[in-house]
């Protein structure tokens, strides 16, 4: 059996994906590939953060 020789796509620099604060922990987060078809209205780094968002933090008042 013979095998495809055509090359497979290399995968994006991780620095080369689109970031977004987490309004929540107010830490960076990079877009996934699960995230790809809502990436416009994803606003939490996490599950955690999503449940606590009701309380989104002012980022001045994180360096207190």
């Amino acid at each position: 059996m013979a095998r495809g020789k055509g090359r497979v796509a290399s995968k994006p620099a991780k620095a080369d994906l689109p970031e977004k604060l987490c309004p929540v922990c107010l830490r960076p987060f990079r877009w996934r590939r699960k995230w790809a078809r809502e990436w416009d209205s994803v606003r939490y780094c996490s599950e955690r953060c999503r449940r606590a968002g009701t309380t989104e933090r002012d980022p001045s008042a994180a360096q207190a």
